[in-house]
């Protein structure tokens, strides 16, 4: 059995989480842009924290798990 819950879950944060596909936190002229498809530094950084913390929530506070045969 193979355990498809790591891999699944960091390819959907990591496609929701790019900057600038969905939104981008800090945008360029307001705090929160949606669909812009442009990125800075800091929004980078931002989301890789963001992509940090909620992988470690998923993956080992709550411990998904999808087996497969």
């Amino acid at each position: 059995m193979a355990d498809w819950g790591p891999v699944v879950i960091a390819t959907v944060l990591f496609v929701l989480l790019s900057p600038g596909l969905l939104f981008q936190l800090p945008g360029r002229g307001r705090v929160v842009e949606f669909g812009n498809f442009q990125t800075s530094g800091i929004s980078i950084l931002v989301h890789a924290i963001i992509y940090f913390g909620l992988i470690t929530i998923f993956l080992i506070a709550i411990g998904v798990h999808i087996y497969t045969d």
